[in-house]
């Protein structure tokens, strides 16, 4: 579950966001409350904070240098504006910090549930990304929304491998056809589509380097048959290696 922190000095603010967040359906806990910035960055510090809503306008620390220091500290945490002031110098310190949007006050149901969608969608991105690169995966942290980024990140790390859908399905603990068919709907493409993408892009830059043999390219692009690899980068580029390396 994410968790979130609503911080703002006006309570009907926080009974507000509260009531009309959708919180269950994105796997988000209940906001905690924060009334200033200081309060919110003693908070922060204690335990791991995803979602942030922060009014601009608070005593003892506002909103803008609350959004300085915590998005300094706190890099990974995504930041909502929620405030009554239309005012471009907060506006651009909220841009400045990388907030996620600025929501002028009253903030509609719709507009408030969207914005965290976007949030929610960015978190879950950046830990299948993250999960993917390492190769530890969870069956427990996985989603119909993780795990297509999730098998895109093992893809473009593990592409010299032999990743085949037997292996993914043995990974990411669900079958190969559900996999299969998560990744098209998300991507356009099949899971070997992109596996044969991802390689033949990097053989591509690997033939700029004129001192590698043709043989440690397709090596180091997933092919043990030198002669096989030069017939798939044929098919996929109209011309083989040697003629691009030519080329250049």
């Amino acid at each position: 579950m994410y968790k979130a922190l609503i911080v703002d000095d006006e309570r009907a603010i926080h009974i507000a966001v509260k009531k009309q967040g959708n919180w269950q359906e994105f796997n988000i806990d209940e906001p905690d409350s924060a009334w200033n910035g200081a309060e919110a960055l003693e908070k922060m510090q204690k335990s791991k904070i995803d979602i942030v809503f922060v009014d601009m306008n608070m005593p003892v620390m506002n909103g803008s240098d609350f959004l300085k220091e915590a998005s300094e500290k706190f890099p990974q945490t995504k930041f909502i504006v929620i405030s009554g002031y239309d005012d471009f110098r907060y506006a651009k310190s909220a841009l400045q910090a990388n907030a996620l949007d600025y929501l002028l006050k009253p903030v509609s149901k719709n507009e408030l549930n969207n914005v965290i969608s976007r949030a929610v969608q960015l978190l879950d991105e950046k830990a299948a990304f993250q999960a993917g690169q390492s190769g530890k995966i969870s069956d427990t942290s996985l989603t119909p929304q993780t795990l297509p980024p999730a098998i895109k990140a093992y893809i473009d790390s593990h592409f010299s491998e032999n990743i085949t859908l037997e292996l993914l399905a043995a990974t990411f603990f669900f079958t190969k056809e559900y996999l299969s068919r998560l990744f098209k709907r998300r991507y356009s493409c099949g899971i070997y589509d992109y596996v044969l993408q991802v390689r033949m892009e990097n053989a591509k830059l690997l033939l700029q380097d004129k001192n590698l043999q043709i043989q440690q390219i397709a090596y180091q692009t997933g092919y043990k048959d030198s002669n096989y690899f030069s017939k798939a980068f044929k098919t996929f580029y109209g011309i083989s290696p040697t003629e691009y390396r030519l080329s250049l």
